[in-house]
């Protein structure tokens, strides 16, 4: 799951976590820091996860939890008043990356208020300026963002469907190879749904581009069957 020597972090969030899905993803996984943002304590305590840190103003969070969560003399709190700048999954990235994590993968992150989900898809790019690689994941998607090409293998999708969006107002010079759809030095923007449902033609599929940051969305139409 990681490279030597880099170490990983795993953020529950206040979204909606699918908790069997989590449990079967995290079965077998080792994290080197597990963060529970604000209400998604509930979620990181109800899955039994060795909660290293707990963040955000807890304004969502029931007493019982709370409560509970107290019990665990392990969990360093980060509480911070509910008027601030930042959201509390930001919050919970800036932590980790502090903490030397340089790998993040962020569940219950999507599902709740669309303007918290758009905001937590946007932190990606905020944790690579900060030298973290991130991800968010569902049970149907798993995001990231792209500031440079990449591979992609048939075995290691996260689903039968790859899409790219513009995260800056224009990509320019988007090259895939090995896609269904190909492309030669397309330049897109904001608005148009060119890259969007796109599959592998081949077992490995490559991006490249010459400039502009990308959303890369790989996901599935069907309910989640197990481990990636």
């Amino acid at each position: 799951m990681r490279e030597q020597g880099e170490k990983t972090a795993l953020i529950i969030s206040g979204g909606c976590l699918e908790e069997g899905f989590a449990a079967d993803y995290l079965r077998g996984r080792q994290f080197d820091m597990v963060i529970a943002v604000d209400s998604g304590l509930k979620g990181a305590l109800d899955l039994g996860l060795p909660v290293d840190a707990a963040v955000g103003d807890f304004d969502s969070a029931d007493p019982l939890t709370l409560a509970e969560g107290h019990e665990h003399r392990e969990i360093q709190w980060e509480v911070h008043r509910p008027e601030k700048d930042e959201t509390d999954t930001e919050l919970a990235v800036t932590t980790a990356v502090r903490s030397g994590c340089r790998k993040l993968v962020i569940l219950g992150a999507l599902g709740g208020r669309f303007d918290h989900a758009l905001g937590n898809i946007h932190l990606l790019y905020y944790g690579k300026t900060l030298g973290a690689e991130a991800e968010i994941l569902d049970s149907r998607n798993r995001i990231t963002v792209l500031t440079e090409g990449r591979k992609f293998f048939r075995g290691d999708l996260w689903g039968k469907y790859v899409s790219f969006l513009p995260l800056t107002m224009e990509v320019k010079g988007i090259t895939l190879r090995g896609f269904k759809y190909p492309l030669s030095g397309r330049d897109i923007t904001i608005g148009p749904c060119l890259c969007i449902s796109n599959e592998l033609a081949a077992d490995e599929a490559e991006i490249t581009f010459d400039e502009g940051v990308l959303i890369c969305v790989e996901s599935r139409d069907e309910n989640w069957t197990g481990q990636k």
